[in-house]
């Protein structure tokens, strides 16, 4: 199911900020070097209660690592888990997790005792309550990560002695990996700033070919093998090995040909014949 949802919707989701822009984001910016006290427990009076009423975007390696440890393939994980969103003056659709239809809308993966997913949970999840953006610097043209430290105002976990650097948090909660991917995917989102679908819309037929790349690897991978995929792009071999073996891999593949498919922008590993 497709819905629009409007920019001013609450939200957690990757952020794309420039230098001069780092005063106006909410919640306190953290450097390389600054220190944050948090450490969430059961023993806090609002443990869980951040994981209710979320607008919780998913990245396309969430949703990997998610619908692996469920034992299931992306089309079913989409279909049970998520809602796609096309927010207004947005060229590429979102991913939302699920919320129950109760009245505090929990999470779809919260249980009385806590997270059912908690090894597998997203990349937001894995490093609240501090959220990643990257800041552009407009002299250099250089892309860098940034963070800011957002708790919630009944957040109580803010109030422990533990403290943490913005890596030492992110090693921390196990999201290395999490934050590689999801660089490659923004690097990737950010050229979708200008619209390349023409008249035909994002849900046209270029538009799925893109979201089937980005978010549904078991369709993707059917297309790459079960169709002319290999006669029409040149792929190195050593490649194509990789990505038969190795879906993280093929994500990385899947971007590399969303960039050629839509932008014409070719690597080393696949280029049009």
């Amino acid at each position: 199911m497709i819905r629009v949802i409007t920019p001013e919707t609450k939200c957690s989701r990757m952020k794309y900020v420039n230098t001069d822009s780092l005063n106006g984001i909410p919640g306190r910016c953290l450097e390389e070097k600054s220190v944050f006290s948090f450490r969430c427990h059961s023993d806090l009076s609002c443990y869980n209660r951040c994981c209710r009423n979320l607008n919780l975007f998913l990245y396309p390696y969430d949703i990997l690592v998610l619908k692996n440890s469920l034992g299931i393939s992306s089309d079913q994980f989409l279909d049970r888990y998520v809602d796609v969103v096309l927010r207004e003056g947005n060229f590429f659709p979102e991913v939302l997790l699920k919320m129950r239809e109760n009245e505090t809308r929990d999470c779809i993966f919260l249980s009385e005792s806590g997270c059912t997913v908690y090894t597998y949970r997203p990349h937001t999840c894995r490093l609240f309550p501090v959220e990643q953006g990257f800041v552009s610097d407009s002299d250099t043209q250089k892309t860098r990560f940034i963070h800011f430290f957002r708790p919630p105002d009944f957040c109580l976990g803010s109030r422990e002695e533990r403290t943490f650097t913005p890596l030492e948090w992110v090693q921390n909660q196990g999201a290395e990996e999490h934050t590689k991917m999801i660089l490659l995917w923004a690097q990737t989102k950010q050229l979708f700033q200008n619209n390349p679908w023409g008249n035909e819309g994002p849900m046209g037929p270029k538009g799925k070919m893109g979201f089937m790349a980005a978010y549904n690897l078991d369709r993707f991978r059917e297309f790459v093998f079960g169709s002319s995929f290999l006669k029409r792009y040149r792929v190195r071999p050593p490649v194509i090995q990789s990505i038969l073996s190795d879906e993280t891999e093929l994500m990385k593949f899947g971007l590399s040909w969303i960039r050629l498919y839509l932008w014409g922008i070719q690597t080393i590993d696949i280029s049009i014949r």
